[in-house]
């Protein structure tokens, strides 16, 4: 190992222990340089760094070697915690693959720029001109090299062996193709064949549809020595050059970027199907055709190199109902892809309630068992650094995201297998070492505290029933497109989601583990009228489970409107008063408006609940919405007592937005209209939580919250875009206390100011009737056989509910009251905690300070 080398791990772990660390030292003097231990975590399966060319900033054959052999030394930290390393090249447009000659001496077209250089502006004109970088690109430095496939193939070779080198790793590298216009010029796209430039992503006819077909063209190209016939379909001409172009020049895989592959309208709320003010029904078979085309005549030419994939800013049940995507038949087609990972878009506009929506809906099922997270560290082409300036050194995109995870079939939490950092170099080439130093102790804090257990709201996602009834049932391609759209806005109000399973996966996941999900809130759609969905979901409430469930009531079936005590009436839409009774938010200057607007078209139909049996003592009915003489019942509880103490709420579910162009729909002025989906989170006080924010008024945005297990403990995660809002936490085993922190216990509630992006630790709850300071920090072992000591302060006559990690011997637990060191006195008794809540542990009446070890 070089001293660079050294130097950089060194530096990195200084770091990462600095960070809150969720354990302290082993006592395991065995523990080698072989042993599993020596590195903690789950390993990676791979690393991708991606980079663009601008760092190889002199066509010198040492100079490149050397940067190569920097890539790999800055991230040497991270890629020790991985089984293999990839470099992905952000080397143009993807155009270098298109216009491939098969003459290796052919000049290189790369993304030597600072903007779009595809504008009707020249590269470099009019410096003192009133023209963004988005209408007119500079070059990033004077006289850039130039380059020739040749000289590109030689640093795809150099970064393999000085990868070898470096890391003892295998070394794969990545072409990319984007379809837009960034990055590169593209004569191709933009002069030539502009036909095939269907989207209007960027603008009109700025991106390149899949399912386009090309003009005839007499030029040679790799694939096409004799020109391209007219109606050549793209997938096939993409296709044959992408297996000259990659053969040729040693690369191991491609990458589609920014939604290639997955409809027309990759960014956009509105695509080939909806319109903005309608679905078109008639359009869907065939562009749902058009795409699995495309793949299928990709691989008929690029048989064997694998596909990844940066998907579309958005989520399954959106993009098939509004572009005719068919996620399903791709990940079921034998393509051999990697699925889409959260998208980069939230370092842009902050909506993390969308990427953890989409991230989650597209690993809900997957073409296997592997999927990708992706990291916004730098931009090579916009002149933003996102760790440092968008995100602001704050590692909240990366807490979040890793505290997402998916169960499979076999009950089984799987985690992302792929780590890739976009990307390793800044706009002007540079690769400062702050940026790994900074990020990779924060990346492997989350991944040493990933989820090994279900959070406690798992979303059970209707990954089938949406393909399904896209094409058997067009009528429901408003409820689709509703879905997503309400959990974004219910992430987004603070609503804490990040565990997933598909509908199938959780009758599959029941039988193969029947407690799985116990202790948790099952979050999914009204199932499917006599589905095997439908009879888990009720037998789970039935013996004891919780559930929540959101949607149009329309479909029901008889079984499930009899559980949730719910029939339908006339659908109506506009805008309602409403009146809830569930506990909500707090507002020192404005409150939460009593009105609420509800659009059909984005939200499956009209509101259209009511209560059946309004004698029934075990419904309450908890929020309705009122337009004249009409009532809706949307907020309903429901639990009988031979339920076991199960129980099942209905939210119909506003989403709050409606479309009024741009990208995205836009949400209703909060100040007007309470944004539905707050309800969610306000009703989960019937379970026995609190997420609860005091706010200033209501425009004031919520904190986004994650809540992973992992090691028998719970690991919140959080985003709070404005620091003056106050977090109020409550579960049922009482008020969590996050490691590190003092509270102040209010009403049975934890209350914190947290910082913009934050991760603490949580094994202790407490009860006691008074409010007061409540402490809880980790303390040092200072004995032989205790590796984890842990100290609360400040409680009085309190419940105290722990979890010990899975390291804890039942045997070695140890509880103190008001004791310290050389632990000799205060010792005291404690119990198995309640068999609802998992495995932990109680003391009762405890004053003073409580420590707690093992």
């Amino acid at each position: 190992m070089t001293f660079r080398l050294v130097h950089a791990a060194l530096t990195v772990f200084a770091l990462l222990f600095a960070c809150a660390a969720p354990a302290q030292i082993s006592q395991d003097p065995r523990i080698g340089l072989e042993d599993a231990n020596f590195i903690r975590g789950k390993k990676f399966k791979n690393v991708t760094l991606e980079v663009s060319l601008k760092p190889f900033k002199k066509n010198e054959p040492e100079y490149i070697r050397g940067i190569c052999r920097e890539i790999f030394t800055q991230w040497a930290p991270l890629i020790r915690h991985a089984e293999q390393v990839s470099v992905m090249m952000w080397t143009a447009d993807g155009s270098e693959i298109l216009d491939y000659s098969g003459d290796l001496n052919q000049r290189l077209e790369w993304a030597m720029y600072l903007g779009n250089p595809n504008t009707a502006h020249p590269v470099d004109s009019q410096p003192d001109a009133e023209l963004s970088i988005h209408q007119r690109a500079f070059l990033y430095m004077d006289n850039p090299p130039e380059y020739t496939l040749n000289d590109l193939r030689f640093i795809v070779q150099s970064l393999k062996e000085e990868g070898r080198r470096v890391t003892g790793k295998p070394v794969r590298v990545g072409a990319t193709f984007d379809p837009g216009p960034e990055f590169a010029k593209s004569a191709f796209k933009y002069t030539k064949h502009p036909e095939i430039c269907m989207g209007a992503t960027m603008g009109h006819k700025s991106f390149v549809c899949c399912y386009a077909v090309l003009n005839q063209d007499d030029e040679k190209y790799a694939g096409f020595p004799d020109g391209i016939p007219d109606g050549t379909p793209f997938g096939t001409f993409f296709g044959r050059q992408a297996q000259h172009f990659l053969s040729d020049l040693g690369y191991d895989y491609i990458w589609f970027s920014n939604g290639l592959g997955f409809g027309l309208e990759t960014w956009s709320s509105t695509g080939a199907i909806f319109t903005g003010k309608d679905f078109d029904r008639e359009k869907l078979f065939q562009t749902r055709e058009k795409i699995v085309a495309f793949w299928k005549l990709f691989r008929a030419e690029c048989p064997e190199f694998r596909i990844e994939t940066r998907g579309t800013n958005l989520a399954t049940g959106i993009d098939l109902a509004k572009d005719g995507v068919d996620l399903r038949a791709i990940y079921q087609g034998g393509f051999n892809l990697l699925p889409p990972p959260n998208s980069p878009w939230a370092a842009l506009d902050g909506d993390f309630g969308l990427e953890l929506t989409g991230y989650l809906s597209r690993m809900a099922e997957l073409p296997g068992e592997d999927y990708i997270f992706r990291f916004y560290t730098h931009d090579p082409w916009w002149i933003n650094s996102p760790w440092l300036d968008r995100y602001g050194r704050e590692p909240h995109d990366i807490y979040l995201p890793l505290a997402c995870a998916r169960v499979n079939r076999d009950g089984d939490v799987v985690l992302p297998a792929h780590l890739n950092l976009l990307s390793i170099d800044d706009s002007f080439g540079n690769l400062p070492v702050q940026v790994p130093n900074e990020v990779i102790p924060r990346l492997l804090e989350g991944r040493y505290n990933a989820p090994d257990a279900p959070g406690p709201f798992v979303w059970v996602y209707p990954f089938d029933e949406y393909h399904d009834w896209a094409y058997q049932n067009q009528e429901r391609l408003g409820e689709i497109f509703s879905g997503d759209w309400v959990i974004r806005q219910a992430i987004n109000g603070g609503f804490p989601l990040n565990t997933v399973v598909s509908t199938s996966g959780l009758v599959t996941s029941l039988a193969n583990k029947p407690d799985l999900y116990r202790g948790t809130v099952l979050v999914t759609i009204v199932p499917e009228s006599g589905s095997a969905v439908e009879a888990a979901l009720i037998g789970t409430v039935q013996k004891g489970g919780k559930l929540l469930v959101y949607g149009p009531l329309t479909h029901a079936g008889p079984a499930f409107l009899e559980l949730l005590n719910l029939q339908t009436a006339e659908p109506l839409e506009g805008v309602f008063d409403i009146t809830d009774g569930v506990t909500g938010d707090t507002f020192s200057q404005a409150q939460n408006p009593a009105r609420i607007r509800h659009d059909a078209l984005v939200n499956g139909g009209g509101v259209e609940s009511i209560v059946a049996d309004r004698t029934d003592t075990a419904t309450k009915v908890l929020a309705t919405m009122k337009q004249g003489d009409q009532t809706r019942d949307v907020l309903v509880a429901r639990s009988q007592a031979d339920w076991n103490g199960g129980k099942v709420i209905y939210f119909r579910g506003t989403n709050s937005n409606r479309y009024t162009g741009g990208r995205l729909l836009t949400p209703d002025n909060p100040e007007e209209f309470i944004h539905g989906p707050l309800l969610m989170r306000y009703v989960l006080s019937e379970f026995g939580y609190a997420f609860l924010n005091n706010r200033l008024r209501p425009s004031v945005k919520n904190p986004v919250v994650c809540v992973a297990r992992s090691n028998n403990g719970f690991f919140f995660s959080g985003y709070t875009p404005d620091t003056t809002v106050q977090q109020r936490f409550r579960f049922p085993q009482g008020a969590p206390l996050l490691l590190g922190y003092e509270t102040m216990l209010q009403d049975g509630r934890s209350t914190y100011h947290l910082p913009r992006g934050w991760h603490r630790e949580c094994r202790v709850f407490v009860s006691q009737q008074n409010d007061g300071r409540v402490g809880f920090n980790e303390r040092h072992s200072n004995e032989r056989g205790v590796v984890r000591r842990l100290d609360v302060d400040g409680l009085a006559d309190a419940t105290v509910i722990f979890y010990p990690g899975h390291e804890a011997r039942p045997d070695n637990i140890r509880v103190y009251l008001n004791a310290g060191y050389p632990w000799f006195k205060g010792r005291i008794a404690f119990e198995k905690g309640p068999a609802e809540f998992g495995d932990c542990y109680q003391v009762t009446g405890v004053t003073g300070r409580l420590g707690i070890a093992w």
